[in-house]
């Protein structure tokens, strides 16, 4: 199962295939002190993330050593944490504490029986710190498994300033305004867009904040559920959108041809990189940090946002993503683990990630002057303001098979549709078939 990216940050893919499921970060932290609550005893959390990220996160494990005397090792999955931590429980060395990058995994493991029950303090700190939302998407059949620690907006549209400032365009409100915008762009010498068509997930992001727009939360919570068939007429319609974005030549940089050879580092590197070759990039708030970490852009001046635009008079979308922390049953130290999940529903455990940048809370009590700058706040606030109206990424809820495999289902489908968008029906017929086998399985 590949791991949609909801976090990108820093140059740290090599770092990730290099790593692989190896314990990183300089070994087990110990805390000061030894008369706390949890001296000695060591929690060992496993998570996808890698460079600075891993990092970031070390801080917020090294905070709660503080706290509580227990010291914490990290081990980096890579993006399989499906089948590394299938195969460390197998083996008798399962880990503590996962955080699990997809609804569709979460939903896995609980189901496999390997997951417990979230304590009544960490439900507490859920039920009064979170938009009920987040508890839907950590529960299973009712039961709280999952804490979403950190979180993704995935409904963000990024642009140079000097761009659009020199084709005299404002960003826009509406998706037809921003096309419009995006041949004003165009006429000005560069393309409207860079798209990262060689990473289907890009695509299924596009598709999802088109359609959770245009045809509203109802209707994609059960296309996400495959209660609505991807036949139906909005699915369609949705694609019609997409496809006037994708077969118009003049707002796409380099083409079909070149989007579907760029992948998302790439993309990102087309707007703020040091050749520019278009305007305006869509993807998550994680578009910041590659702008930043890699192509030394100031956030906010050099490199901005604009929320993703509503469509045919729909709400503006707010898609997102995120990490759960859960508490393994196999782990040899879950009740320690717990404890960790205590603290990491506290904003006083965000607060530490906000503070040292790449990171959103869906954490309501976070105070936003914790974030260290305007942008990543506005990004923050945009996410907190949206409360039960926020959606999960639709194909992270979806089986891998459909919504999270590389040269398959979703991702290869939108391909072949960026590729050529001239029959969207029959694009809609072709994921039908695909959802169909892949719900059953």
């Amino acid at each position: 199962m590949m791991r949609r990216r909801t976090t990108l940050l820093t140059g740290c893919t090599a770092l990730a295939l290099a790593l692989g499921a190896t314990a990183c970060g300089g070994g087990p932290v110990t805390a000061g002190g030894g008369d706390k609550a949890l001296s000695g005893q060591t929690v060992t959390v496993a998570g996808v993330w890698t460079g600075s990220e891993q990092k970031n996160f070390q801080k917020v494990l090294d905070a709660f050593s503080e706290k509580t005397g227990a010291k914490t090792q990290f081990i980096s999955t890579g993006d399989n944490v499906s089948t590394v931590v299938g195969s460390k429980i197998e083996g008798g060395n399962a880990p503590d504490v996962v955080m699990v990058p997809q609804v569709g995994v979460l939903q896995q493991f609980a189901k496999k029986g390997w997951l417990q029950k979230l304590s009544a303090t960490t439900e507490q700190s859920v039920d009064s710190n979170y938009a009920p939302v987040w508890k839907k998407y950590g529960s299973v059949d009712g039961t709280l498994y999952g804490l979403y620690f950190k979180a993704a907006h995935k409904s963000t549209v990024w642009y140079s300033p000097d761009a659009l400032n020199q084709a005299g365009v404002k960003p826009p409100k509406t998706y037809d305004e921003m096309l419009k915008a995006g041949h004003t762009v165009s006429d000005s010498g560069l393309a409207a867009f860079a798209v990262a068509g060689e990473d289907g997930w890009t695509l299924t992001d596009w598709f999802e904040n088109i359609y959770l727009s245009q045809a509203g939360p109802e209707k994609y919570d059960a296309l996400a559920a495959h209660k609505l068939k991807w036949t139906d007429p909005s699915v369609v319609e949705a694609l019609t959108t997409l496809g006037k974005l994708f077969k118009d030549k003049q707002l796409i940089a380099g083409g079909q041809k070149e989007a579907l050879n760029t992948d998302f580092p790439g993309s990102v590197e087309k707007v703020f990189g040091p050749k520019p070759q278009a305007g305006m990039v869509y993807e998550g708030d994680f578009v910041a940090g590659v702008a930043h970490d890699q192509f030394g852009k100031t956030i906010g001046k050099d490199a901005d946002f604009f929320p993703f635009p509503s469509v045919d008079g729909g709400t503006a979308p707010v898609v997102s993503g995120g990490d759960a922390a859960v508490v393994l049953k196999d782990g040899k130290n879950a009740k320690a683990g717990m404890k960790l999940l205590e603290y990491l529903a506290t904003p006083e455990a965000a607060a530490v990630w906000a503070k040292a940048g790449g990171f959103l809370s869906p954490n309501k009590k976070l105070d936003l002057s914790t974030y260290g700058d305007d942008v990543t706040r506005a990004t923050a606030k945009s996410l907190i303001a949206a409360g039960d109206s926020v959606r999960f990424d639709m194909s992270d809820q979806a089986p891998a098979a459909f919504g999270g495999t590389k040269g398959a289902g979703e991702w290869k489908l939108l391909q072949d549709f960026l590729r050529d968008p001239s029959n969207p029906k029959a694009t809609a017929a072709q994921l039908e078939d695909a959802a169909a086998k892949a719900y059953q399985g």
